[in-house]
């Protein structure tokens, strides 16, 4: 009997992943299963007639179900997923009741909830010195949109910070790519490869393995694992030039086509599709030095991102110098791996709300951007909703702290000008970030009190653009 039920449990996983795994009944029936699983194994229950019926006689009607599926096809069938669904699902509830189990109870099992203290707690356990507020920033600014930029200081962490979160949160290293931007990167190709002119069944793929990536995050085995795509030093070239594809496909689900004709096959023989899509569970971070050997990212590039400055202050480089330590980045190795489901979920969890206090802060910062030019639409509106709501559902912060990123680092990366274009929009900037009643003045900027300060992160960077027009005669949002 043991060796007939191992057989049927194999069976109904392959079923499971070969023929329904993108349908959400499927998806929830899984995550059902686990559930149970789990609390079977926490309660030490005896699971003999769960077992068997699991195993047996709901092997035995999605048996028949496939059946059928042979003989009419797949989309022709008749008995959709739901109906077989439900009688499980009845059944348990059955059993729940006769043991005395109770659905409330199941639902509190959740052994896999993204939790970013976990990560918090392994990052310094590395040696890495983050702040947890930037740690917060950093993944809820993933959860909001799959499109980060770091930017700061050489050595920062830039890097860091990504290579330490996609090490924690993947199975292994298939699952992201870390590759330097080249400054003769002007085109596609260092990326997405491109078609062999001279044989017709030929795809050259990057050495990278960017491209590889991509078309393993695309695949439906994969979809409830994140894939990472790192570009360090994206600034090294014209973003525009070799990202515009990706560009382009981020706010639709229009595909990246790749070539046109029959199918052709990469170096190893494996079959190269002709067009690709930027897949739900497929993330992209660049890191961003700002120097003379680098470009600047055009508004087209910031205002699809959420950009994140990382800077070393005092408290920083005193805590590393009290206690030096050598970085160690494998005890992160996959320690939240059994969470990037739940990563993954969160992520696609964008509805927003009104909120009338947001609305009146967020108009008055148009307002004064769009004197210099430097107002938003849209999409930067909603994508600030969604990044407070994100930063809400990962972390303990405060509503005027969420605003405060949410300003910093969607509305003043765009920010720039000459002193007599923009000084006066810096002082308006500068005092919408202090309680009402407060004066300013940027000789005196030293002696703001802290508790007159509602915004803290977008006060400080602003004071430091104001100095820099006075200094320079000119300022933007990147700093050297």
């Amino acid at each position: 009997m043991d060796k007939i039920i191992e057989q049927n449990k194999n069976k109904f996983n392959e079923f499971l992943k070969t023929k329904v795994s993108r349908e959400s009944t499927v998806k929830q029936y899984l995550a059902w299963m686990s559930k149970i699983q789990n609390w079977f194994i926490e309660k030490k229950i005896v699971k003999d007639d769960f077992n068997i019926w699991v195993d047996v006689y709901e092997i035995t009607k999605i048996e028949d179900y496939l059946n059928d599926e042979k003989k009419s096809g797949w989309k022709a069938t008749n008995k959709p997923i739901k109906n077989w669904m439900s009688s499980p699902w009845n059944a348990w509830v059955a059993f729940n009741e006769n043991n005395e189990i109770t659905i409330e109870e199941m639902d509190d099992i959740d052994l896999e909830k993204f939790d970013i203290h976990s990560f918090n707690e392994r990052v310094f356990e590395s040696g890495l010195i983050f702040s947890e507020k930037l740690i917060s920033r950093f993944v809820s600014s993933l959860l909001t949109k799959p499109f980060v930029l770091l930017t700061g200081l050489s050595g920062s962490g830039k890097t860091k910070i990504a290579q330490s979160f996609v090490k924690w949160i993947c199975e292994d290293d298939r699952q992201y790519k870390i590759i330097p931007v080249g400054a003769d990167w002007t085109n596609r190709e260092p990326l997405l490869g491109y078609p062999n002119g001279l044989n017709p069944k030929e795809y050259i793929t990057p050495d990278s393995g960017s491209l590889s990536l991509i078309i393993e995050a695309s695949k439906i085995e994969n979809a409830d694992k994140p894939y990472f795509l790192i570009l360090d030093e994206m600034n090294l070239s014209h973003v525009e030039r070799y990202f515009a594809d990706f560009l382009s496909v981020m706010e639709s689900d229009d595909k990246i086509n790749l070539y046109s004709g029959t199918v052709r096959k990469d170096l190893d023989g494996n079959d190269i599709p002709n067009e690709i899509f930027w897949s739900k569970n497929l993330f992209i971070i660049g890191t961003v030095n700002i120097d003379e050997t680098t470009y600047m990212f055009s508004p087209k590039v910031l205002d699809r991102a959420n950009t994140i400055e990382f800077r070393v202050d005092e408290l920083n480089i005193k805590s590393f110098f009290d206690l030096p330590s050598k970085i160690d980045l494998s005890v992160l190795g996959s320690k939240g791996a059994k969470m990037a489901k739940s990563f993954l979920d969160i992520s696609q969890e964008n509805s927003i709300e009104k909120d009338e206090e947001y609305t009146d802060t967020f108009v008055k910062f148009f307002n004064e951007l769009k004197k210099v030019g430097a107002e938003f639409g849209y999409r930067t509106a909603v994508e600030m909703l969604l990044l407070i709501k994100k930063l809400n559902i990962v972390s303990n912060i405060s509503k005027n702290e969420s605003v405060d990123i949410a300003i910093m680092q969607k509305l003043l990366p765009k920010l720039h000008g000459s002193r007599s274009k923009i000084a006066k929009v810096l002082d308006a900037l500068i005092l919408l970030c202090l309680k009402n009643g407060q004066t300013f003045s940027i000789a005196k900027s030293d002696e703001v009190l802290a508790e007159n300060i509602i915004y803290p992160i977008a006060f400080e960077k602003l004071v430091r653009m104001y100095k820099n027009a006075l200094d320079n005669g000119f300022t933007s949002y990147a700093e050297a």
